[in-house]
């Protein structure tokens, strides 16, 4: 074999998650593109209506997203992804079924996007905390690199398929192309061993124990703590700009939903920059270091977005969301890593779902903070609020001890309990 001695591509269990969840995420994109547009072409939604579907997407994730960590420390892993991906499957699919009805309606989108985030919230959460079992501690630095070099060409394959499929099929059969997508990663992940995930024998503490365990270890840690709310600052930024996009490109600018797509493919690109420079640079650098100074190379770039018009303008702001992305495809790859590699395996769950529930709240946030500040004001103020929030997001880690890690943390050992009872009590 070609691959380096510490190449998760020597594991069979981890390239039959890649390829699954290259379906999965290529699911998720064309739904992002199709569904607002959807909403806004075909029922005629509002900056208002269109931001409360995008918060409806991420809500999920502070309705349950604290006790899924716990939950996917408890379960199965394989058959937990297998089962979020099947539901989405059969929730993307219900769409075009009542639109060739005739009775589609927003209320029922509305309740699409929820319960596929409530799916997302396990797949995700399940994902990230099988990771380091399936390859070990030592590759995950190329394993995250690989997901997120993943997550990023599904992003520009996806947005932008997605924007052209909408514009040539119709949404409602783009989405019937995501719902398809999620299917055959449900059947991708059946192929992963039943014993990829180890079940304790022990005793489990209430789940409310689990939960404050889980919390505490992560706004407790000084390392932690500031990665959770750069990237926190980041997705709010990120997503009043998204939520706000489909009726600034549509109605303002009078652009072709295929433009909004390449858009969007944009930052996929710069994602999946990020991700291939992370490695080298964390190797060059330092790996809290790059993290710490990627917010400096990259945060002047973010004010460009709100320039976003017509012509040559477009090409700027698509630059400047390159650039804000790329910066974001890097903290994705270190970030994760470092993240895993200062949680002990029993708590790999609960940390990734609080950082989940902290990450998706603020796109929740800025997706319905978005809409309020469109519907009373205009489009472009929300744009400008994301774009400055951007540049600013990496203040809490450049200003944290992650700037002085050049390498990677020994992982601690799991918290001790006295006894399942006492645990129970706690």
């Amino acid at each position: 074999m070609n691959e380096a001695p510490d190449s998760p591509w020597r594991m069979g269990a981890f390239r039959t998650l890649f390829a699954a969840s290259a379906l999965s995420h290529l699911g998720s994109n064309i739904g992002y593109v199709a569904i607002p547009l959807l909403a806004v072409t075909t029922l005629d939604a509002g900056p208002g209506q269109a931001g409360a579907l995008a918060a409806l997407s991420t809500t999920a994730f502070l309705l349950i997203g604290l006790p899924a960590g716990a939950w996917v420390d408890r379960l199965p892993g394989r058959r937990l992804l297998v089962a979020a991906d099947a539901a989405r499957a059969v929730l993307l699919a219900s769409i075009p079924c009542t639109w060739w009805l005739g009775v589609l309606s927003l209320p029922q989108l509305y309740a699409v996007v929820l319960l596929t985030g409530c799916a997302t919230v396990f797949f995700d959460v399940g994902s990230q905390s099988v990771l380091p079992e399936l390859v070990g501690r030592e590759r995950l630095v190329p394993a995250n690199a690989a997901i997120v070099s993943l997550m990023a060409g599904a992003n520009i394959a996806g947005r932008g398929a997605g924007g052209f499929m909408v514009q040539l099929l119709t949404a409602p059969l783009a989405i019937l192309g995501g719902s398809l997508a999620y299917l055959a990663s449900a059947c991708g992940l059946t192929g992963i061993a039943r014993h990829a995930r180890t079940e304790s024998s022990t005793a489990r503490p209430r789940l409310r124990t689990e939960i404050m365990e889980g919390l505490r270890h992560v706004l407790g840690s000084r390392e932690l703590r500031p990665l959770a709310l750069t990237a926190t600052l980041t997705n709010l930024g990120a997503q009043m700009i998204n939520a706000m996009l489909p009726v600034l490109f549509t109605r303002e600018l009078h652009l072709p939903a295929g433009a909004l797509g390449l858009y969007w493919a944009a930052g996929g690109l710069g994602i999946l920059l990020g991700a291939r420079l992370a490695r080298p640079l964390a190797a060059s650098v330092g790996h809290g270091r790059t993290l710490a100074l990627a917010g400096l190379w990259f945060a002047p770039a973010a004010p460009a977005i709100a320039l976003v018009d017509g012509g040559p303008w477009l090409w700027v702001a698509g630059a400047g969301w390159l650039a804000a992305m790329t910066k974001t495809g890097i903290d994705n790859v270190l970030g994760v890593t470092l993240r895993q590699h200062l949680t002990p395996d029993p708590l790999l769950g609960r940390m990734n779902a609080t950082f989940r529930f902290l990450l998706t709240g603020a796109l929740a946030i800025g997706a319905a903070l978005g809409g309020l500040i469109g519907e009373v004001a205009n489009v472009r103020i929300v744009v400008w609020a994301g774009a400055v929030c951007l540049a600013g997001a990496f203040l809490p880690v450049f200003n944290s001890p992650v700037r002085a890690l050049r390498e990677l943390p020994a992982t601690p050992a799991p918290p001790h309990r006295a006894s399942a009872t006492s645990a129970t009590e706690a």
